[in-house]
This record gives structure tokens, sequence and C-alpha cells, in this order.
């Protein structure tokens, strides 16, 4: 009985440390943080869904450079794909392009300290973002920077759900074909993400370069309206919120983690109420444990009100998208979780643009034929321990 005491107190201490940790650690994460406004732009993108197509075209723009490479990631890995990537990097600095390479401390933490090194030799500036510091070890071990931002030249940019290794090029036997949304951009929208690239680069290695106009060249209008929209673990739930209160008829929502805080589960129940449509396409298979059966309890109470779910059956879906009616399109890096909305740094792309919405849903709709519509009755049937020990940690999936 002593022994089992001992073993309760201890559980209980560490549990107490690890919420007051918590606590304190999102409290200072939050300090200081406004709601940015952030300006309509209008910029030339296109859409990538694959990662082969999509990284032929990264990696040949990359090449090409002449003045400056930004690039950050939340994973690049020690496989094959990445070791190209990171030799075209090596390339470019020996040519003397300007190279920054910004990596999430714990995404990217097979990235090797020799790696490292050969990159400094090279000329090339690398950091690493958001790496766990005291007091709060737990909550910045948590906290990460899931931003996936390329900016070359200050005239092109990549934003999307890509990162750099192997399953991203359908070469993860569990994961393949992997299916992504990505985008690149030429025009105006450049700059707002060269602006958060920049933001990022300071706070991690202490230096400015945000009014160096050699960073941000004068840049063209493109045709399709637009907002890059960053955010810091802070009001990315207003930001959904308000997409899914203007809802006229139709909402979808593309995630590989359906992990809705309160709020936006109620506004989503609110919106069926109301007659809105609401589709939800997420992963058949799952890369992260325990992250299926945390979105459970909220696909049935969507299911009870009308909503249709789909499972992506070939291969996995990482694609984080919103459309609202045929007027918004959300594709960015934030998925449709507690982790993206109260936790992580994350950038997304609003566009305005009909004509780009509807090839968007194209997509969707040839994802959507890939997929098998979930039942009620099969969802209840999937009570389990799994989704006891998922709501505990919810808060972090």
């Amino acid at each position: 009985m002593t022994i089992l005491l001992t073993i309760a107190a201890i559980l209980l201490i560490i549990a107490l440390w690890l919420s007051l940790d918590f606590t304190l650690g999102r409290k200072k994460q939050l300090q200081g943080l406004k709601r940015v406004n952030s300006p309509f732009r209008a910029s030339n993108i296109d859409i990538f869904t694959k990662g082969p197509e999509l990284f032929a075209d990264f990696f040949s723009e990359l090449k090409k450079a002449t003045h400056h490479i930004h690039i950050l990631f939340y994973i690049v890995k020690d496989d094959n794909i990445s070791k190209e990537f990171l030799n075209i990097l090596k390339e470019k600095a020996d040519e003397g392009v300007e190279v920054r390479l910004l990596l999430d401390r714990m995404g990217s933490f097979p990235i090797k300290k020799k790696t490292i090194e050969s990159l400094k030799r090279h000329g090339i500036h690398f950091s690493f973002a958001h790496t766990p510091k005291p007091p709060c070890l737990f909550y910045t071990f948590q906290a990460r920077n899931h931003r996936k931002i390329t900016i070359i030249d200050g005239k092109i940019g990549y934003i999307g759900g890509f990162n750099i290794g192997k399953e991203y090029i359908n070469l993860d036997p569990k994961l393949s074909p992997w299916r992504d949304y990505h985008l690149k951009m030429i025009g105006e929208g450049v700059a707002d993400l060269q602006k958060e690239f920049l933001i990022d680069w300071l706070k991690e290695t202490n230096t400015n370069l945000l009014a160096n106009n050699a960073y941000f060249p004068a840049l063209h209008t493109g045709k399709i309206q637009h907002q890059i929209v960053p955010s810091k673990g802070a009001f990315l739930e207003d930001t959904f919120s308000s997409l899914i209160n203007r809802a006229k008829t139709k909402i979808f929502i593309g995630t590989p983690y359906f992990i809705p805080s309160e709020r936006l589960l109620n506004d989503l129940i609110a919106a069926q109420a109301r007659g809105i449509t609401l589709t939800i396409l997420v992963p058949k298979v799952s890369d992260h444990i325990l992250v299926k059966e945390a979105s459970y309890s909220s696909l049935r109470k969507l299911l009870e009100n009308g909503a249709e779910v789909y499972e992506f059956q070939t291969g996995f879906y990482h694609a984080k998208t919103i459309i609202i009616d045929d007027e918004v399109c959300d594709i960015g890096t934030a998925n449709f979780d507690r982790r993206s909305l109260f936790i992580n740094y994350e950038i997304n792309c609003y566009i305005y643009d009909q004509p780009f919405i509807k090839k968007v849903q194209a997509v969707i709709k040839q994802d959507i034929q890939h997929s098998r519509q979930l039942s009620l009755t099969e969802l209840k049937q999937r009570r389990n321990i799994k989704e006891w020990a998922a709501r505990l940690i919810a808060p972090l999936l």
C-alpha cells in the first residue's frame, strides 16, 4: 500500500508540474501578441497536390535563384530527398546566393550536427526554430513552428502542407501516395511570406533584415486576390469561426487531424442548424498516435446533424483546407486541431478568386472519389479505450 501511495503521489506531482509548466508557457507565448490585419494582395497562384510534381518545380526554381533563398520547414529529414534538397542549397551558396534555412528543432530532429556544420561551411545561414528551453520545458517542447515557407529572390513563394522527406514523394509504404495541397505564388503576396520569414528569423537569430529593401523587390500585381495570414497560437480560432459563421450554403473542411475546439464545434453545429451543408474529408490511415480517435466524438455530433464525413482511402490525406461557399478558400499549414489553433506557429493563404476556388473544388471532388463515406453507425462502433485516452490529451493533438 505504501508503494502504491508513493507512486500515486509521484504521478500527481508530475501531473501538477506539467499542468503548471503548460499554463505558464502558454501565458508567456501570448504576451504581447496582437492581431495582425493582413492586407489583400493579388498574385498568380498555382496549386500542387503531388509531391514528385511539387519538388520537381521547387528544386528547379531553387536552382535558378540569383540573389537569395529563404526557407522555413517544420520537417527536413536525413534521407535521400532531404540530402538532394540540402545539396542544392549548398551549390547555390557556393555560387554566391544568400541562403537562410530555418528548421523547427523538434520536427527536424533527424538533422545531424555534422550536416549543420557542412551547411555552414558552404556559407549557409542556418538556425533551428523553437528549441525547447527551461523554465517551461514541457510547453516549449510542444510549441512548434509548423510553417512551411520558401521565398526565392523575393519574387517566388511557396506555402502549404508538404515538408521534405521520403513520405512526401510516396516512398513510405504506409502513407503512399501522399496527398497534400501546396501553393506556388508569384506576385504581391510573396512580400508577406518574406516578412513572416524574416520575423521568425529575427526571433531565432536576433538578426533584423526587415528593413533591407534587397529582400523586398518591386512585385507585379497578379490575377488572384488573397491574404497571407500568420498565427502564433492565437487568433486562428477567431479566423476559422468567422469563416464558418459567414457561410450561406456550404462548408468544406479537409484536414489530417479533425480535433476542433468547443467553440468551433458549436459554430459548425449552428451552421448545420441554419441549413448549411457540411462536408469533412479526413484520412483513413493515421501518421500519429490517437489523432483519429480524438476526432470521433466531434464527428459523431456533426454526423447526427447531417454532415457528410469521408475517409480518404488511397494513401494519406495531409491537406489543410477550408472552403466556404464558392467565395473563400483557405490553404496553408494549419490543421483543424487544437495544436494549430492554440500552440503552433502557422501561416495560411485565404483566396477569394472563384476560378481558382473551382480548381481546388475539382481537386477535392477527385479526392472524395478516392474516399469512403463514414456512417454514424460505423463511428459509434469504433468506441474503445484509445478514444478515452485521446480525450485526455486532446489539447496537445
